[in-house]
């Protein structure tokens, strides 16, 4: 420009693969050799959560080894207190240790806390260097590991640190469930839960058939696999649209309005998900003072949280807890509220101007749906 002002436009093309693969560990199965592009010479590093380690480290390290690749092996310790920039350093610290070439996949196995921390340390590292997501929790499966979200949290805020980096390739094994305790598989539908009710009435009447079979068979069998991909097929098809999160009403949010501020603050006792139930609970009363729900509706969504083992209240949710929780989710959606609320099953609603007295009356709504005194008024 001849008043020396230039303007730059440029697109990031994206494009990652999230597949299904049984045994993934096993020597006939090829789809990690592949997603890591090895080849007999190389060394990799293989980022694992410490649980899984103790269960696997022979599993894990006889794979590489078997396709003559020497793999480095980092094991961290899972839960949100290790969510830190200093386990993204040791990753960093790690990454050079093997002297990865920027074009090395690093390989994740794990939690959705330990992909989220891979994730964001892969994109720092070298400006930029692939990774290579194998979830164990499922959590993991159907929400952590199938975006392009990275994040540690920062100054007692969940995720205030992050960035969006692709993984080249997720790999979907449901045989890492069977040994979940019941809490983390009930952690995990918390997020299988959120997308029936604001995307997918075939995947909440699932749900709502089998939820105790879910839980004890640990989504094994075809109505767990089904679960699975719906699941799956509904988050990646809200989020491809929108991965950069251009448009901060995102249907995917239900639930993450109330609940960072409390997973946080009834840190180490709860779990992502348990917090993200008690949020959609209160949600789903809101969305009955606003017309959008029935009260029926919402107490098919409580009862099925409840037969899943999710708590649906929490001692911490005072109306001056909810409403600054309120405020921090609007300043991060960019200065409005874009509150997830469900219409029905199966559809969202995006409130604004939600008051404090509206989450007074909701919270005492769901005080009485919860405690059978029923009246909605």
């Amino acid at each position: 420009m001849s008043d020396g002002t230039w303007a730059v436009h440029a697109s990031l093309d994206v494009s990652y693969r999230v597949a299904e693969t049984d045994d993934v560990l096993s020597p006939e199965n090829d789809a990690l050799a592949r997603a890591a592009r090895t080849a007999p010479g190389d060394r990799r590093l293989v980022v694992v959560d410490e649980t899984v380690l103790a269960d696997r480290s022979g599993e894990i390290t006889g794979y590489f080894r078997a396709r003559g690749v020497t793999p480095t092996v980092l094991a961290l310790p899972g839960g949100e207190q290790t969510k830190v920039l200093a386990s993204v350093e040791r990753i960093a610290e790690a990454a050079d240790s093997v002297a990865l070439s920027r074009r090395d996949p690093i390989v994740a196995i794990g939690g959705g806390v330990l992909t989220d921390m891979v994730g964001l340390a892969a994109g720092l590292y070298r400006r930029g260097t692939p990774y290579v997501r194998i979830p164990t929790t499922l959590i993991g499966l159907v929400d952590a590991a199938v975006g392009v979200k990275t994040a540690v949290n920062f100054h007692g805020h969940k995720n205030r640190l992050g960035s969006f980096h692709a993984a080249s390739d997720t790999l979907l094994d449901r045989r890492f469930l069977r040994t979940l305790s019941t809490r983390h598989i009930t952690n995990g539908l918390a997020e299988i839960v959120k997308m029936g009710v604001i995307a997918d009435v075939e995947l909440f009447d699932l749900l709502d058939t089998h939820a105790e079979r879910l839980v004890d068979g640990r989504l094994d069998g075809p109505e767990g696999r089904r679960v699975i991909r719906l699941a799956v097929g509904s988050m990646l098809a809200e989020l491809e649209p929108n991965l950069w999160e251009h448009d901060l009403r995102r249907a995917v949010d239900f639930g993450h309005t109330f609940s960072p501020a409390l997973e946080m603050a009834a840190q180490p006792g709860m779990l992502h998900g348990e917090a993200v139930s008690v949020d959609m609970a209160l949600s789903c009363a809101l969305a009955v003072g606003q017309g959008l729900q029935t009260a029926d509706e919402a107490l098919r969504v409580l009862a099925l949280l409840r037969r899943v083992g999710l708590p649906v209240r929490h001692e911490h949710c005072t109306v001056p807890f909810l409403l600054a929780a309120l405020q921090e989710a609007t300043r991060h959606r960019g200065g409005e509220q874009n509150l997830p609320l469900p219409i029905g099953i199966g559809k969202c609603f995006f409130a604004a101007g939600v008051t404090e007295a509206e989450l007074r009356r909701a919270s005492a709504l769901l005080h009485r749906l919860l405690d059978g005194t029923g009246a909605v008024a």
